[in-house]
């Protein structure tokens, strides 16, 4: 034992002497807490590509080191690049791993702790499996040359194979040369961003072998695979796949064992969609999340289960909470079984205990935990942000977080930022609605500024009390932000969300308007200078709002749809459409009633329509529908379309043009 931990001690001593021989060239990436304190400015657009992102942490095997990433935006190549760290697990000076010209993402330590690996690309290559060796340095080393590349770094115990999850290669012959038509016999074939129309190549999961470097498949079929797992002894895969595609959204557990023509088992028979499995420590059980079939999916609470691969009997081991349970990790030990935990505006890292019931929030209070990663002895690292923090990495010392990144914070002490106070207040039917406001960074108590109504999408989603950059912006414009979690929002239980069902628009238009008479109660905005917006379900509830009230003098809708039977076979949201509304031909009269196409003649408040040319997820056409309207029946209004922009992801560029058009359209009808 004594030897073991005079080799690991050794080990440690001869990776920090080669990372410090690094260090000497690089500027710390905390380079915060400087002598002189900045002079503070207001927030800008410009701004939007300055922020960093940490991604999720990797412990080293022996708790001593932390991996991450960050994500740093480059405006002028219209890019972002992703660069991995490396530092002391109890606080440090972090060291860069690899180069920033390239970007290389998800770190794996080896067992031993001597290399680190992680997928990159390179110039024109796909993603491939690469590694660094911790102790004797140097540059970093391709491992895999796959034609496919590698799509996530799934290894098994000894680290020797990768679990893959490839699509279907084309091997189809043109009919005619010259002519390349997507031929579709698919019942949902449409994807946004997924650059065609959907076809019959399926993505499957296959075993590559990085010493003999052989690629096996071992599912297959008419029907996508994802999220494979190695059981403990690397003899078989735990998968999801959806054996009914296009009819429904229950997906299931199954599970095959480790090589070529095994014959997969189903392991789950719950109605609701059942996803993305883990393997207890003892490999007798499957940790999973999954959702209730006797709820309409689309509002179904995500909910964590388990079963024992033998009895195959299905045990709901989150459901109590009544709230999302995301990003499941088992303790080293498997004695408990650690995940983030959405909950009224707030997201936090909490645990159940695996044997004995026991449930604990381990990292809780007003902040949102975007990744986190469980050690050994109870450590636990978590990427998290606050009202006026972006995420930055913290550790849990003593039962409270310390940050040992500070990616943000030059920037941030540079900015005068705008305060965010929660609010609750009630529809007037009487259920409890919760949300926030943001104030101008110079608010002055006694003062009333013009105001902004902000819509989320979803419109299963929840506004949080994590750092917003489009709230800190339109707050530094000189407006108080409004931001509500209305009936059909997560985060507040099972009923609350089913609160929306069959009433888009309906039932949720008075409980946004109910926190904008809170803020007006409040004394923080002016009743007669409201403007309101929002993109995806915030831009279908701004249309719906348009023919339903008066009381807005400006609106900006991003991407929201206008007539839904015009939506069906157009947009991704086919099955969505049929399970909650029913078929158009068979409940036209529902159909008709919610489209904001039907209402939207009525409209007198000038509104700025948005969106992408490409975005399948919510076509342009519905915006460009209401325009038509609005434009026709002499209201004021403009229609923005993006080139080649899908519903997320757009270009710096686009990003900020869109931002620029929208805060004029504001600043006309709400400022003198």
């Amino acid at each position: 034992v004594l030897s073991k931990e005079r080799e690991r001690m050794s080990l440690n001593l001869r990776i920090i002497q080669n990372l410090l021989v690094v260090a000497c060239f690089l500027m710390p990436l905390n380079s915060a807490g400087q002598d002189s304190v900045p002079e503070q400015r207001l927030l800008t657009v410009d701004d939007y590509a300055k922020f960093k992102s940490v991604g999720t942490p990797v412990f080293s095997e022996d708790g001593l080191w932390l991996a991450y990433t960050v994500e740093t935006g480059d405006y002028e190549q219209n890019q972002s690049l992703t660069r991995i760290w490396m530092q002391p697990a109890q606080g440090g000076a972090p060291i860069a791993l690899t180069a920033a010209a390239v970007s290389s993402w998800s770190p794996v330590f080896s067992k031993d702790g001597k290399k680190l690996y992680f997928l990159s690309a390179r110039g024109e290559e796909k993603t491939q499996l690469w590694s660094l060796n911790l102790v004797a340095g140097g540059e970093a080393q391709r491992v895999t040359e796959l034609e496919r590349g590698v799509d996530q770094l799934n290894f098994s115990s000894d680290q020797g194979k990768l679990l893959l999850v490839l699509k279907d290669q084309d091997t189809s012959e043109p009919l005619v040369e010259g002519s390349n038509p997507w031929v579709i016999d698919r019942l949902d074939f449409k994807k946004d961003a997924a650059g065609t129309y959907l076809d019959r190549l399926r993505t499957h999961i296959y075993i590559y072998d990085l010493a003999s470097k052989e690629l096996t498949q071992i599912t297959s079929g008419d029907f996508d695979d994802s999220d494979p797992a190695w059981s403990p002894d690397d003899s078989q895969v735990a998968f999801t796949s959806f054996r009914n595609p296009g009819d429904s959204y229950n997906s299931d557990i199954w599970l095959v064992d480790a090589k070529a023509g095994a014959t997969p088992r189903r392991l789950t028979a719950n109605p609701g969609a059942d996803s993305s499995p883990l393997w207890h420590p003892d490999g007798e059980w499957l940790l999973f999340t999954s959702a209730r079939g006797d709820i309409e999916p689309n509002y179904a609470v995500n909910h964590l289960a388990r079963l024992n691969i033998d009895e195959l009997e299905h045990q709901w081991f989150s459901l109590d909470l009544d709230r999302n349970a995301w990003s499941p990790e088992f303790s080293a030990d498997g004695k408990y079984v650690y995940f983030r935990l959405e909950d009224s505006g707030e997201e936090h890292v909490a645990r159940l205990g695996w044997s004995a019931p026991s449930f604990e929030r381990v990292l809780d209070g007003k902040r949102v935990v975007s990744s986190f990663a469980p050690g050994a002895d109870d450590q636990l690292a978590a990427v998290f942000s606050t009202s006026m923090k972006p995420g930055e990495l913290h550790v849990l010392k003593n039962g409270e977080p310390s940050a040992i990144t500070g990616v943000n914070t030059a920037l941030v002490d540079q900015l005068n930022l705008g305060e965010t106070k929660e609010i609750q207040f009630k529809a007037p039917d009487g259920w409890d609605i919760g949300g926030f406001v943001t104030l101008p960074p110079d608010y002055r108590e006694g003062k009333r500024y013009p105001a902004i109504l902000k819509i989320h999408g979803g419109p299963v989603g929840q506004y949080d009390v994590g750092f917003s950059f489009d709230s800190q912006l339109l707050a530094a414009n000189g407006y108080v932000v409004i931001k509500t979690n209305p009936r059909g929002s997560s985060g507040y239980g099972q009923d609350f969300t089913l609160g929306l069902y069959q009433g888009w628009g309906e039932k949720d238009y008075q409980d946004v308007l109910a926190g904008v008479d809170r803020a007006i109660e409040l004394g923080y905005a002016d009743p007669d200078r409201l403007g309101m917006g929002g993109y995806s379900y915030g831009g279908i509830l701004t249309n719906y709002l348009l023919g339903k009230t008066d009381r807005f003098k400006a609106a900006v809708s991003g991407a929201g749809s206008g007539h839904y039977l015009a939506s069906y076979g157009h947009d991704i949201y086919r099955l969505w459409y049929e399970t909650e509304l029913g078929l158009p031909w068979e409940n036209r009269e529902l159909w008709e009633s919610l489209s904001p196409f039907n209402h939207i003649h009525k409209a007198t408040t000038p509104t700025m329509f948005y969106g992408g040319n490409k975005d399948w997820n919510v076509p342009i056409q519905g915006s460009e529908q209401l325009y038509q309207v609005m434009k026709r029946v002499g209201v004021e209004t403009v229609l923005v379309v993006y080139p080649d922009e899908h519903h997320g992801g757009w270009s710096y560029a686009n990003e900020k043009d869109s931002w620029l058009r929208r805060l004029a359209w504001y600043d006309r009808f709400l400022k003198d």
